[in-house]
């Protein structure tokens, strides 16, 4: 069975109840990087469309909601239809691209320098990941997989449940706030984020192993940049906090 994915995109069950075509082709970890990169460039291209009306004075916020809310729509039909990846995912990317450029905007005008410094901080910790599970220095270990798939987990009830109650005027201590446990809170968010990255590389990797159909490229590729938003966003938030307490 291949491996457990921390990332909710990247099932156990995914590549295993994929169609597998003997005589076509199959998935390989070259291609789905290729599609990933396709994936890249449309995000960015839809981030700085945003950004751009946003520094024209242009209201963005009806394309930063329409991006996140069409951009969550699109990611549950590919999670659970994975066929439709090569068609989905990439109009993902655009629309996930309209809401962080819109969010990086916003977030530019109040900390100068704070985007370019999250874009930054997250390559790097992508590279730094990548070369240590291509030198096994970081092994996707069961019960790795297990503690991230947790942790991932406990994150997501956290944020449902401080969406819930702030419905209600009630806001969750600690979680959104710059005081030393706000910041250790959202380190430890960032953290698990980017062990999301290891469980992504060994989950596409796995997939290529198994003779994965060609379409799970662009499945594999939307997983990867699913984290990679999300990894964005936190880091970005971290800093907002550290820069707040200046």
């Amino acid at each position: 069975m291949i491996g457990r994915s921390g990332n909710p995109t990247l099932r156990d069950s995914t590549f295993g109840n994929s169609d597998h075509h003997p005589y076509g082709e199959a998935m390989t970890v070259e291609g789905t990087v290729n599609k990933a990169f396709i994936m890249l460039a449309l995000l960015m291209g839809g981030a700085f469309a945003a950004w751009s009306m946003y520094t024209n004075g242009q209201n963005v916020i009806p394309y930063a909601i329409g991006g996140a809310i069409i951009g969550l729509i699109l990611a549950l039909v590919i999670s659970f239809v994975p066929k439709a990846a090569p068609y989905l995912a990439p109009v993902y990317a655009i629309c996930e691209g309209l809401f962080l450029g819109a969010l990086s905007a916003n977030y530019e005008t109040l900390y100068q320098g704070i985007t370019l410094q999250a874009a930054l901080i997250t390559i790097s910790i992508f590279i730094a990941l990548l070369v240590a599970y291509k030198a096994r220095i970081i092994k996707a270990t069961e019960n790795f997989k297990l503690g991230v798939f947790a942790a991932t987990g406990g994150v997501a009830l956290v944020y449902l449940l401080s969406f819930v109650l702030g419905m209600f005027g009630i806001t969750v201590p600690y979680l959104h706030d710059n005081s030393l446990l706000g910041i250790g809170i959202s380190i430890v968010i960032v953290i698990i984020a980017a062990l999301n990255l290891v469980l992504d590389f060994d989950f596409i990797e796995s997939g290529a192993q198994h003779g994965a159909p060609k379409y799970m490229e662009w499945y594999g590729a939307f997983g990867l940049m699913v984290t990679l938003v999300w990894l964005y966003i936190e880091i970005l938030r971290l800093l907002s906090k550290l820069r707040s307490r200046d």
